[in-house]
């Protein structure tokens, strides 16, 4: 059986339908009651796994398209929880196996994985997938609960779906008749909350506490992760954060996102949101996701759910009740690189330098040509190396120095360990396989990581969910070594570096994270 086969077949076995059971014939020690229904899980081992949760009253598809989640209402019906509900309306592949993933408008549910021990109270961590506000799913198998919640029965973890490309951030209220989406510019940020909030109300019967629960993702998880605390009344349901390779730099103004409405009206021949309504959801997306409706729809910097300004947002305390763990890989662009060839790069990566440096000033503009001319590699290391800054570092340290000012705790880290495909290095993405206990997922690895280091970072996410510090103990720490995380602070600015085989801290000035000179300035422009 060739390797494609035994994943399809691997994967043909996480999904099929939930259904209501009727007929009271099903496993009760699998079963926990909830507002809208009972649902039914199944074992693994200690583990018992619920898939395809829905945390809506309704699904977001016919007249509900575009519009906000609807709350859930209360269910004495029993439903299976044995499959992951279908995916995100997308265009192309979500990790290796897309092809397979079912596809709906009708995709708002959520997972949770629990340690079949009876035990409460048990800290919360919920994951929110990334794939640049585009792509991506629960469903992708290196991020899949199991082993996790083996290794670390003492949390419970959740994943959540969320709206994507233009069915969860498409500006609408401009067109003729949009006045009645008022909302629909942040709609996959709004699913996010909702999702949260049924956590909050539900996770107790799980062996939760709803009091302590840490909302973590990577991407434009990440960035989810550091806009959601910007949204009124969000705190409510989560104390902790961690951000991986995302920030608040991945949104957009309104100027924009109108611009980018407009092109996709275009595309589709549409004048209206009438006319958009009348159209299947795979000709909206390819239209979205189109090379001329570029760039990519993101979150929406409106004033109303987010705030025009997110990093004076955290300047200001807006986070300064949450602790916050936020960190980058040291080659976060090398991923695309890796993944598409040099060849497929450079043009796209060229065109993205372009469009930055034509919003600088003259003087701004010679700092950033600077910094890109003292590369030492390739035409298109040098274009990575810019673009790591641009969006992933310099957007990191100064979220992490506005949380300070904001009167908030962070810490910092910076992940360094490499992969063995070519060109990926210390890619985006590269610590998630390993994060969630699937070293068998090499895609972007391309081998499996030490061991000790592995169950070390593992142990680190966990500790900061269970008591807001990531520092381990000697007796907590696999290796039986204590590991000491410090505060990031505006004085020393120190962070955790992850490297194979020493972790360790370090300065962040000892490790070039951003160019203070030359590239921090990129922050005031976003990256849409």
């Amino acid at each position: 059986m060739s390797e494609f086969d035994d994943a399809k077949k691997r994967m043909e076995s996480l999904y099929g339908e939930n259904h209501k059971i009727e007929d009271g014939n099903y496993d009760k020690t699998c079963a926990v009651k909830c507002v809208n229904g009972t649902f039914v899980g199944k074992r693994a081992d200690d583990v018992i796994a619920f898939k395809g949760i829905p945390f809506v009253g309704k699904q977001p598809s016919g007249d509900l398209r575009w519009k906000a989640p609807v709350d859930v209402v209360p269910d004495d019906g029993v439903y299976e929880a044995y499959y992951f509900g279908k995916i995100p309306c997308q265009v192309g592949t979500v990790g290796q196996m897309g092809s397979l993933y079912p596809q709906s408008e009708d995709c708002l549910f959520l997972n949770v994985w629990k340690a079949d021990d009876g035990n409460a109270k048990k800290p919360v961590m919920v994951w929110i997938h990334g794939g640049a506000y585009e792509l991506g799913s629960t469903a992708e198998p290196r991020e899949e609960g199991t082993n996790f919640v083996h290794e670390n029965p003492d949390v419970i973890l959740v994943s959540i779906e969320y709206r994507l490309n233009a069915f969860g951030f498409l500006h609408l209220s401009h067109l003729p008749d949009g006045a009645d989406y008022p909302d629909a510019q942040n709609l996959g940020l709004m699913d996010q909350l909702a999702a949260l909030k049924w956590v909050h109300e539900n996770i107790a019967a799980f062996g939760g506490d709803p009091g302590n629960v840490t909302i973590f993702g990577q991407s434009a998880g990440g960035g989810s992760v550091s806009l959601l605390p910007l949204a009124e009344g969000s705190h409510e349901y989560f104390q902790k954060v961690i951000a991986q390779s995302g920030s608040p730099a991945f949104c957009r103004s309104t100027e924009q996102a109108i611009e980018c409405t407009d092109k996709i009206m275009k595309a589709l021949g549409c004048t209206t949101v009438a006319e958009l309504m009348g159209l299947d959801p795979d000709k909206i997306v390819a239209a979205a996701s189109s090379e001329a409706a570029m760039p990519l729809t993101t979150p929406e910097r409106d004033g109303r759910f987010l705030p025009l300004d997110p990093y004076a947002a955290y300047e200001s305390g807006a986070a300064k009740d949450l602790v916050i763990m936020q960190g980058c890989t040291k080659d976060e662009c090398a991923y695309f690189v890796g993944g598409v060839g040099p060849e497929l790069f450079t043009p796209w990566a060229e065109g993205c330098k372009a469009e930055k440096l034509a919003q600088l000033t003259k003087e701004e503009r010679a700092l950033a040509e600077s910094f890109f001319a003292d590369g030492q590699g390739e035409v298109y290391e040098n274009l990575s190396r810019f673009l790591d800054q641009f969006w992933f570092n310099a957007p990191l340290i100064r979220t992490a120095e506005n949380q300070v000012k904001g009167g908030g705790k962070t810490y910092v880290y910076y992940f360094r360990v490499e992969s063995s495909v070519p060109m990926m290095k210390s890619g985006h993405a590269i610590e998630l396989s390993e994060l969630f206990n699937h070293p068998e997922e090499t895609f972007v690895t391309g081998r499996q990581f030490d061991k000790t280091f592995s169950k070390t970072m593992r142990k680190m996410w966990v500790q900061f969910a269970k008591c807001g510090d990531p520092s381990l103990p000697a007796d907590v720490s696999p290796s039986g070594k204590a590991k000491e995380w410090p505060l990031y602070d505006l004085e020393d600015k120190r962070v955790m570096v992850f490297d194979e085989f020493d972790i360790h801290v370090e300065k962040e000035s000892a490790m070039n994270i951003t160019d203070r000179d030359r590239t921090y300035f990129l922050t005031k422009y976003y990256v849409r």
